[in-house]
């Protein structure tokens, strides 16, 4: 044994530094290998930097003024998904300390960490206690406080959020807190007290258009204009579902040109002429129909949650019907909406709709 182990240091060095220069070749190129694995266009594309976050101006100007040495306050940003807000924060706390300090200065916790009452006292506060040191190797000023980003806040339960309150106050000298969510309403009183709060807006059809090209372009994606205004359509103000929209569709054209069509299919998206059918239907009073209809689009994997979706803005922009039948309709598909979101079955629920929708449509008005 002691022979096998000592058996390399007899070879001769030329031949081992051959054999190391080959190695580290090996390995030069292995690093490459993993630069090019692939990776989500969403994580691909998030802004390394406050500049590139879109749309979002009150919040960069903020941010910009901590990156030139304000102090920076407790954070709370709020709005619908896919706006901007996790990555906006992670690209300030990036800019702040440098790719050396992020992970001593930052500690972030989402929604599939444990964050109840006893971790917020223990693996919070332990990190808000300690003493914010050392300094950036690029000469860069860096500020004298931690941030403690706590995504999915609304998520937390209210015990927890109340341990949070002492904690953000007593080490307000060392620690900054940025809370993320989406409905500020689910936000204890008393922190939304400590935070300057800012609404990410959905974004405009127009910057998420020249986002989805500029991803097309460095991808080196075929899509079609109507295919572009189509996927911000769906996404309804959501840029990271737009994106993961993008790649799926690449993914299933294999460099063929991504279409309208296409782009359907991959949100799961029900087609115009299906509404249109379902509502002619409901018009011709005949309930065996309508049945078979709504047996037909369970059987097709529609989600009925979307069909409500897209009914309602067919319904509320559609000219034929009189007010008192649109506010009727309306109605029962919220009614429908709480009904799915509390588990309820698709078909009856449908039905159900369909039913209403016949009786409004058939009546004499």
């Amino acid at each position: 044994m002691q022979a096998f182990l000592k058996g390399p240091s007899s070879i001769s060095t030329k031949p081992l530094a051959a054999k190391e220069r080959g190695a580290a070749g090996a390995a030069g190129s292995s690093g490459e290998g993993k630069k090019l694995k692939p990776i989500p266009w969403v994580e691909k594309y998030r802004p390394k930097n406050v500049d590139e976050v879109a749309f979002q101006d009150e919040v960069v100007a903020v941010l910009k003024k901590s990156l030139e040495g304000a102090d920076l306050p407790n954070l709370l940003f709020y709005g619908p998904p896919g706006t901007g807000k996790t990555s906006t924060i992670l690209a300030a706390a990036r800019e702040l300390y440098g790719p050396e300090l992020f992970r001593q200065r930052v500690l972030e916790l989402n929604a599939s960490d444990e964050r109840g009452i006893q971790v917020i006292r223990e693996k919070v506060k332990a990190f808000a206690q300690l003493t914010a040191s050392g300094s950036r190797s690029d000469g860069k000023i860096c500020p004298p406080f931690k941030i403690v980003i706590l995504d999915e806040a609304d998520s937390m339960t209210s015990a927890a959020q109340a341990a949070l309150r002492r904690t953000m106050e007593k080490e307000s000298k060392t620690t900054r807190f940025c809370l993320i969510c989406n409905y500020i309403s689910r936000i204890i009183e008393p922190l939304t007290s400590r935070c300057s709060k800012f609404r990410f807006k959905p974004l405009s059809d127009k910057i998420q258009q020249q986002r989805l090209l500029d991803v097309s372009e460095k991808e080196h994606v075929k899509i079609s204009s109507e295919a572009v205004s189509y996927l911000v359509k769906v996404s309804e103000g959501d840029l990271r579902k737009a994106i993961t929209f993008l790649q799926s569709a690449t993914r299933l054209m294999g460099g063929k040109e991504i279409t309208e069509k296409i782009v359907t299919e991959i949100a799961g998206v029900i087609p115009k002429e299906t509404t249109d059918e379902l509502l002619s239907v409901c018009q011709s009073g005949s309930f065996e129909k309508l049945e078979t209809m709504a047996k037909n689009l369970i059987n097709e994997g529609y989600a009925v949650a979307q069909l409500v979706n897209q009914l309602h803005d067919t319904v509320v922009e559609s000219e034929d019907y009189s007010d008192k039948q649109k506010s009727v309709i309306v109605e029962k598909l919220a009614e429908v909406d709480k009904c799915l979101a509390d588990g309820a079955d698709e078909y009856l629920q449908l039905v159900s709709l369909c039913a209403l929708v016949m009786q409004q449509l058939t009546q004499n008005t």
